[in-house]
């Protein structure tokens, strides 16, 4: 699949805003610890992935009914679903000037019907990598990878499912929405949208 920038203009993929707020301390302050630990761009941007998809779980899995979306606060509460992780991890990639697009997967939902998935893509030497930092669990195993993706799911497109092929540098509109307007993990998960 071949993934298309929704801006060709590449800085607008290192930009901070009220989701992706990389110029926050708690992001300036994880990011500076990470990489004082890192050798080089990729080793760090591997750490950022690791602390992400290990050190926050993902709130279905861990039972946490909070519901966040802003990058400093899925680090400061320790929780997220998909879309949620993926903002904290682009913040901290974007904290070092590695760019960093936000996708997404529309995915069967447990229960029935659809719902989007959230991810994001990291650009390295001139090309785009998708990730995805959910969390790992069992029939889940996730890994940070530029030599082949490593995603938790792959879509079946039979059933419905399928890969969004666009790279955005914000979060998009309707999903941002949902998160926002979620009391708690259970309404969200009756109004996540299903398709962009």
């Amino acid at each position: 699949m071949e993934l298309i920038q929704n801006t060709a203009d590449l800085s607008a993929y290192l930009a901070a805003d009220e989701v992706i707020d990389h110029h926050h301390p708690v992001v300036r302050e994880t990011a500076a610890r990470l990489a004082a630990e890192a050798v080089d761009s990729y080793d760090y941007a591997r750490a950022a992935y690791a602390l992400v998809r290990d050190a926050i779980p993902h709130s279905q899995d861990s039972g946490d009914l909070r519901v966040t979306w802003r990058a400093s606060d899925v680090l400061t509460l320790g929780t997220g679903i998909c879309h949620a992780k993926s903002h904290a991890l682009a913040a901290l990639l974007r904290a070092e000037d590695i760019p960093t697009a936000l996708c997404y997967q529309r995915l069967t939902r447990d229960g029935g019907g659809h719902a989007l998935h959230g991810l994001v893509a990291v650009r390295f030497n001139g090309a785009w990598h998708r990730q995805d930092a959910r969390g790992n669990k069992p029939g889940v195993e996730a890994r940070f990878s530029l030599s082949g993706e490593q995603l938790a799911w792959v879509p079946d497109p039979a059933a419905g499912e399928l890969d969004h092929p666009v790279l955005y540098a914000e979060p998009h509109p309707l999903v941002l929405a949902a998160l926002r307007a979620a009391p708690d993990r259970s309404y969200l998960w009756q109004t996540l949208p299903d398709s962009l």
